[in-house]
């Protein structure tokens, strides 16, 4: 559906885009995720057109968005970070406006419009000045005008930024809902609201493409070993006495607890499952274990691992290898 294609974007000696590539198959929701000033606004703002590229081309649904404009915007409706509103229009003037430009038929126009309002909660207000409404409602008509004509493609780029909890769930829930029968693009600071919403999550820093995979597959990914986390009615002490007999333990880290309890961080060695081996040492020396339970990566500790180092971790490095010789191999059988 889209097909960005070693994508390059300077400014002066800059280099924002590094020879990205990428693709984003229909009927998934996906996460853009980078720090600030890893080229996710950039790159988005090419693939829909805001802005031409150094080098490179992105291909929506075949058709180049530099060379034929006009047919590849017809699948994408965008939602950048700052909506492009009218402050001086009402909710429906800016609507029916932005449907004139998106080329909607004219004796289609006033069922697509509505269609909209009702979708994204807005038609209670559409006789109302934008600059009236509170951010909320103001991002909820930028999402309309991206949703206008129900295009295959929605991106949209930071949707929840500087709104409530309750407006914040409310676009989650609209997200979903669009999914149905649109693919998303979704760039958010937010790595809760990407785990929880995103099925496929990309990851960019330095303007290159450094993981992409499923949350669960690149969490699993960076942890080869899980953590075993105890706390224990011992002393560090006791707890690395009971501990140096159990097999398959690479590391131990103790924490402070209680005045009656301490607490343990258990490295296993790769492969390794330890719960049972600790629980049974433990119950030999008659030592309570008030909870024992595994740990794994977060995808906070992904994002942390691989936007603040410049090498790739090995695993995702020989997934990206794949699946590059994999598309070199599909093109070659065309």
């Amino acid at each position: 559906m889209i097909e960005v294609r070693n994508l390059v974007k300077k400014y002066g000696n800059h280099l924002a885009v590094d020879h990205l590539n990428f693709k984003i198959e229909a009927g998934r929701i996906y996460g853009f995720l980078g720090p600030n000033g890893a080229g996710k606004s950039t790159t988005m703002n090419i693939m829909t057109g805001y802005l031409g590229a150094t080098e490179g081309e992105v291909l929506i649904d075949g058709h180049d968005i530099l060379r034929e404009p006009e047919e590849a915007k017809k699948h994408i409706g965008y939602l950048p970070e700052i909506p492009p509103l009218y402050m001086e229009m009402t909710v429906r003037e800016y609507l029916d406006f932005a449907a004139e430009l998106k080329k909607i038929p004219r004796q289609k126009r006033e069922d697509a419009v509505t269609a909209v309002e009702k979708l994204v909660k807005i038609k209670d207000v559409e006789h109302r000045l934008i600059r009236n409404l509170s951010k909320g409602y103001r991002q909820r008509v930028g999402l309309a005008q991206a949703v206008l004509g129900f295009p295959e493609i929605i991106i949209l780029d930071e949707p929840t930024v500087g709104l409530d909890p309750k407006q914040i769930i409310e676009i989650r829930e609209l997200i979903r809902k669009l999914a149905k029968n649109h693919t998303v693009i979704l760039s958010s600071h937010i790595l809760a609201e990407v785990r929880e919403v995103c099925d496929y999550i990309l990851i960019i820093s330095r303007g290159r493409l450094v993981a992409s995979d499923t949350p669960e597959n690149l969490e699993r990914l960076l942890g080869e070993s899980e953590t075993v986390e105890i706390e224990a009615k011992a002393s560090s002490a006791e707890i690395r006495e009971i501990l140096k007999n159990v097999p398959g333990i690479e590391q131990i880290t103790i924490r402070r607890g209680t005045e009656e309890t301490t607490y343990a961080d258990i490295l296993q060695k790769k492969g390794e499952d330890i719960r049972e081996r600790v629980f049974l040492a433990f119950a030999d020396r008659k030592i309570p274990l008030l909870m024992l339970k595994t740990t794994r990566p977060s995808l906070e500790d992904v994002f942390m691992e691989l936007t603040q180092k410049n090498t790739v971790p090995d695993a995702f490095a020989r997934r990206l290898i794949q699946e590059r010789e994999e598309d070199r191999e599909n093109a070659g059988s065309l």
